[in-house]
């Protein structure tokens, strides 16, 4: 970022790779505590060493704007859709929408969506909030029975504000804390007990969002693979066996549609009109490949029944880094791969291989939790130190470089003989990544789903959301402790 930046603040490391960047304020409705804020982020930008701008131009890395508390933001004035006509850019940056709110208001509503979500059946009238479509009750029951009454009031407060990425900052006359909402669903919080370290938290969670690239930049080589020869793997056929099992045990929730939570003419640039929890794939011998399912922001894919165009053959990475390489079948509708194709195919390059094949069969990529794991079966392998702190977004590089280094550091990986069968990671505020050797007479991702139906991989809802670890249950287990 700047040759001054030490490798940690107020105790925290920092990701090696964070960028200077030109940040800019669109003013929108604001309190006088969120004037605040907007003062103390501004002053802490440029601290670290960013340039703050008055006004957006080609070169603004962030933008940064405002929306009121709960209340609907009309399209025509949202910034996602007007700040390229309105500055005249070429692109739209990222942008981040300050929301303030009151305590009392944030403990109504957290109240409000815990009861609306014991209920059985639910009602759609516990969801009903003005500037939402009729059909968002159902997508905020899905995601609040996922990851509880946080989950329902995020997509709430997206949906109203027309932003993905929203700093919820509450606070009377001044913050108390703040919550730094993304489209996957993470919530971890910035506490305002020590101002200097809130604002400069604050920063740093952003800087770190923008500094890297999305991998989704796939190439494709040739020659294609042939129908024929397609029709004679059994891998695509494995792979929809274990779509069905995975869906019996709830493992993937359903894929959320923008157009289900609000009505707008169009969505933005950079915004898919949907997106898919999570992702799998398996090594398919015969090809020298790995087998994926295919992005869920291309268009609906139902991970339950998974046909031969819901995948995609993944044959290596681009020597940039930038997306993966894959095959297309002869005559297939040929959607790129899953946007974790990337680090799914780049972990094998750390990892040895058994008879030419590599360690690792399959790979679970879902927006889930582990709550425990039976270590003499299991290998928890942590991220380094800052993937706790400051979180990463899918589809970028930093994701896949964190993902690869941590399950090149997985001692049942490295050693194929080693008993342990499957490993896992998990990244704070998004998911867990899950990963199984090769058994002799088990299919494709049996071994995992087999672990979790047998309790040695506990698979939880709810994610953590920073520094996590586990520790020795009495049952022999290890199980999730959070600080």
């Amino acid at each position: 970022m700047n040759d001054a930046l030490p490798l940690s603040l107020m105790g925290h490391p920092l990701h090696p790779w964070l960028r200077r960047l030109h940040v800019s304020f669109v003013p929108g409705p604001s309190t006088p505590m969120l004037d605040e804020v907007l003062a103390g982020l501004v002053r802490h930008f440029r601290r670290l060493g960013h340039i703050v701008q008055d006004t957006p131009d080609d070169r603004t890395d962030v933008l940064l704007t405002s929306a009121p508390c709960a209340e609907p933001v009309p399209w025509r004035q949202a910034l996602l859709f007007s700040a390229r006509r309105r500055f005249n850019l070429d692109h739209l940056p990222p942008l981040f929408t300050l929301i303030p709110m009151p305590p009392a208001r944030l403990a109504e509503l957290l109240t409000h969506f815990a009861a609306a979500l014991r209920k059985e059946p639910p009602d759609p009238a516990d969801f009903a909030f003005p500037g939402l479509a009729p059909q968002a009750a159902r997508v905020m029951i899905e995601q609040g029975r996922r990851g509880g009454p946080i989950l329902s009031l995020e997509r709430l407060l997206q949906a109203q504000s027309k932003s993905i990425r929203i700093i919820l900052v509450v606070g009377e006359e001044r913050p108390e804390t703040a919550y730094h909402l993304d489209l996957v669903g993470a919530h971890p919080q910035s506490p305002a007990t020590d101002p200097e370290a809130f604002y400069e938290d604050i920063v740093l969670r952003i800087v770190t969002t923008v500094s890297t690239d999305e991998v989704t930049a796939h190439e494709v080589q040739e020659p294609a693979i042939s129908r024929a020869q397609w029709a004679g793997l059994s891998v695509p056929p494995a792979l929809a066996a274990a779509g069905r099992a995975l869906g019996e045990r709830n493992f993937f929730t359903e894929m959320v549609r923008i157009a289900d939570l609000v009505h707008v003419p169009a969505v933005a640039d950079s915004v898919a009109s949907q997106y898919s929890e999570g992702c799998f794939s398996t090594w398919e011998p015969e090809l020298g490949a790995l087998i994926a399912t295919v992005t869920g922001s291309a268009r609906p894919i139902d991970k339950w029944r998974l046909s031969d165009d819901d995948l995609a053959v993944i044959v290596g990475v681009r020597p940039d880094g930038r997306g993966a390489i894959v095959r297309h079948v002869e005559g297939g509708t040929n959607l790129p791969p899953s946007s974790e194709a990337v680090e799914m195919m780049d972990m094998d390059s750390q990892l040895p291989r058994v008879d030419s094949r590599p360690v690792v069969r399959s790979k679970l990529h879902g927006h889930r939790g582990v709550s425990a794991y039976d270590p003499q079966r299991v290998e928890y392998t942590p991220l380094e130190p800052p993937y706790y702190h400051y979180l990463v977004s899918c589809a970028t590089a930093a994701q896949a470089r964190g993902i690869k280094a941590a399950f090149a550091r997985a001692r049942c990986l490295q050693d194929p003989a080693d008993p342990r069968q499957v490993a896992f990671t998990v990244l704070p505020g998004h998911g867990a990544v899950i990963v199984e050797k090769w058994v002799e007479g088990k299919a494709p991702l049996q071994v995992i789903w087999e672990y979790i139906d047998a309790g040695y991989l506990q698979v939880a809802n709810l994610i953590p959301q920073g520094p996590m670890a586990y520790a020795p249950a009495l049952d022999g287990r290890m199980t999730l402790r959070e600080p």
